[in-house]
């Protein structure tokens, strides 16, 4: 059976998963290479690769499209990715985001979109480049936050570290008092409440927006049940399923198998 696949550096996309369950009774393969993350620090060569593998991987399991719920990969590999799988729907988190900011933008007039993401998705400038295309009087001011993905990937959503560390990145997007503040990152949401906290404006979820696009268009091909789950991982740290749990909103406990990626 045709299923969807989905994948990040790591437990990011899982928010983009707790989307898609909701509005896709669609079967799901989602791979996370949590043995490689973060990807934000990399070459654009080696973000190219790990994109490669992992869309070789998910077609080894029979997928029909493939979102790359990864803002970096989204920035950086994107186009490389649907050129050399061209038989193959691959979406990525960049467009839809920066739809929903432009939107926000013309209707409050305030013209100024705050974005944040790892260093390589800020020094892309595919957000800018994107928000730009859509509508060139809006002015697009972006923020690299390399420690949010491994504060995230350790647990540290809530606590003091995670608040020091969003409140250093956050400062200057705070003062310009932004319209919206896109999450460039599928990695952020976990921090959705600190961010919100400090920045007092609309956030807007690029893997949910994502998600949402995804389902435009979409042949249900199991619209009578509930779509099934199964999470792949390139290596197992500690406090896996319990971390994956709180980005799904639900445990999980079974049906999650590591995997040697560097065969794909």
């Amino acid at each position: 059976m045709n299923k969807i696949g989905v994948f990040d550096s790591g437990l990011g996309g899982l928010s983009a998963i707790r989307e898609i369950l909701k509005i896709l009774p669609e079967d799901i393969i989602y791979f996370g290479d949590t043995g490689r993350v973060p990807y934000g620090n990399r070459s654009y060569d080696i973000i190219k690769k790990y994109g490669r593998q992992s869309v070789n991987f998910l077609l080894s399991k029979g997928v029909k499209k493939i979102l790359v719920a990864c803002g970096t990969v989204s920035s950086v590999a994107l186009d490389d990715l649907r050129a050399e799988f061209a038989g193959v729907p691959l979406f990525g988190v960049i467009e839809s985001a920066c739809e929903k900011a432009v939107r926000i933008a013309e209707c409050t007039g305030n013209k100024k979109i705050g974005v944040i993401g790892t260093q390589a998705t800020v020094s892309s400038g595919a957000y800018e480049q994107y928000i730009k295309k859509l509508n060139n009087s809006c002015e697009v001011y972006s923020k690299a936050c390399p420690l949010f993905v491994p504060l995230v990937e350790n647990g540290h959503i809530s606590d003091e570290l995670a608040k020091l560390a969003a409140s250093e990145y956050l400062r200057d997007l705070k003062e310009l008092e932004v319209s919206s503040l896109i999450l460039g990152c599928t990695h952020y949401p976990m921090l959705k409440d600190i961010i919100s906290e400090i920045m007092g404006t609309e956030l807007i979820d690029a893997g949910a927006e994502a998600a949402r696009r995804l389902k435009l268009g979409n042949n249900l091909l199991n619209e009578c049940r509930a779509g099934s789950l199964e999470i792949f991982i390139s290596d197992e740290g500690m406090k896996f399923s319990e971390i994956a749990s709180s980005f799904l909103g639900f445990d999980i406990k079974s049906g999650i198998s590591k995997i040697e990626i560097e065969k794909y």
